[in-house]
Order: C-alpha cells, then sequence, then structure tokens
C-alpha cells in the first residue's frame, strides 16, 4: 500500500487497504486517519464512512471520550489530488468541480440533491422521534448523517441514543455536534447527561458550567449540576 501510494499520492483503492490493514492489526488510530484522508478525496465513498464509524466506536471505548486528543495528525488532501478523483474523465479539462462535494453530476447539483434528501431524512426521523420510535429515528438519522453532516441532526440522534441508553455513542455525537458549534446549548447538556450516566462525573459538571455560560438561567442544565454535585 505504502509503494502504491508513492506512486499515486492519495490513492483511494491503497488509503483504503492500508485502512483496513491497520484495522486488522487493532492499529485504530492509523486507520481512522487513513479512512478520513478518503473522504477528503471523496465524500461519496461508502467503505470510508462505514471505517469511520467503526474505528470511532472503538477508539472511544478504548480511551474514552478524549480519544481525539490522541489521534495522530490527519493529512490535508491538497485540492489537485480531490479534483482528480472528483471530476468525470469526460468533463472538459480545468472544468472547475468543487473538490470532493459533486462526485456525480453537475458541480452543485448533487450536493443541492444530497442535501435536500438529508433534510428529509432528519424530518423523517423528527417524526419517528414524536411516535416513540428511537431505534428507527437513529436509522434515519444515521443516513442523513452520511450525506450532510448537520449539528441538529446529531444532537437529534444523540437524545435517540439517550433513550436507548446508548451513553457512549450519545456522547459521541454530540461532541461531534460540539466540533460544527462549540457552544451548542443541546449538545452541551445531552453529553453532560451521557457523561453523567457513564459516571464521568468531572467532564459531566464541565459541560453544564459551559453551557451555563450562555444560558445562566438554564433551569434543565442548573438542575442536573445539582445531581452531579450530590453524586
Amino acid at each position: 500500500c505504502r509503494s502504491a501510494l508513492d506512486l499515486v499520492p492519495f490513492g483511494i483503492k491503497p488509503l483504503l487497504r492500508r485502512a483496513a490493514a491497520y484495522e486488522a492489526l487493532e492499529r485504530y488510530q492509523l486507520a481512522y486517519v487513513d479512512y478520513k484522508t478518503v473522504l477528503q478525496v471523496d465524500c461519496s465513498v461508502q467503505a470510508a464512512h462505514d471505517g469511520v464509524s467503526r474505528m470511532t466506536k472503538a477508539l472511544l471505548e478504548k480511551d474514552g471520550v478524549n480519544w481525539r486528543q490522541k489521534l495522530p495528525p490527519i493529512p490535508t488532501v491538497p485540492v489537485s489530488a480531490q479534483m482528480r478523483w472528483s471530476i468525470p474523465s469526460a468533463r472538459a479539462p480545468g472544468a472547475n468541480t468543487p473538490p470532493a462535494t459533486a462526485p456525480r453530476g453537475g458541480p452543485g447539483e448533487s450536493t443541492a440533491a444530497g442535501t435536500e434528501r438529508a433534510r428529509t431524512l432528519k424530518e423523517e426521523g423528527n417524526e419517528l422521534v414524536k411516535k416513540g420510535n428511537h431505534k428507527k429515528a437513529v436509522e434515519k438519522y444515521s443516513e442523513s448523517l452520511k450525506l450532510n453532516q448537520e449539528c441538529a441532526t446529531y444532537t437529534n440522534r444523540a437524545l435517540c441514543y439517550l433513550t436507548l441508553k446508548q451513553y457512549k455513542e450519545a456522547a459521541q455525537d454530540c461532541t461531534e455536534a460540539l466540533r460544527l458549534d462549540p457552544k451548542n446549548v443541546k449538545a452541551l447538556y445531552r453529553r453532560a447527561q451521557a457523561l453523567k450516566e457513564l459516571k464521568d462525573y468531572k467532564s459531566s459538571i464541565a459541560d453544564i458550567k459551559s453551557l451555563l455560560k450562555t444560558e445562566p438561567k438554564n433551569t434543565a442544565a442548573l438542575r442536573l449540576l445539582q445531581e452531579l454535585n450530590r453524586a
């Protein structure tokens, strides 16, 4: 794989093969980096999305909620490499296609369609939550996130995971939401709830205190802080 990558830097197939090899060797951090690199080249590669999900779960179990701090740096894929994979061969040379955002069809066309599909899936998930079908809602939110990583979708799925008592997954979704919006109140509150259930009281209190800086009179957060101080 390394030889292939020397010949074709950021080649998708060699990166996927190397990631799979790292995964088999339980070198999850290196596998995660390779899967994420593939998604920089072409965000439509399903195998890479699946790999990132598996590695995220494995690293969360292995290193806890702060697993990202232990990752090696993820290389930045140059635009030239992104263009090489995202421009169809039939397209005229020099066509200005946005990198990794429009894998098929005209530039922006598939992106707009994907965003619209993601919104529809999220709304379907919301309706399922109202009906109390949180497990099915998770599936809808997961499909939506493959098309468009939106903060609200992560916090909605986190709520489902909390209801299903999948606290590690809930905490991870909130972390992803906070990566997109560092002061998101729902993400901070729901991660604090998840961390409380995981008995990581110190981190839970830190999240509530961050939330209260934004909303000092948030009654739910103040109540949870009282519970945590008694824990």
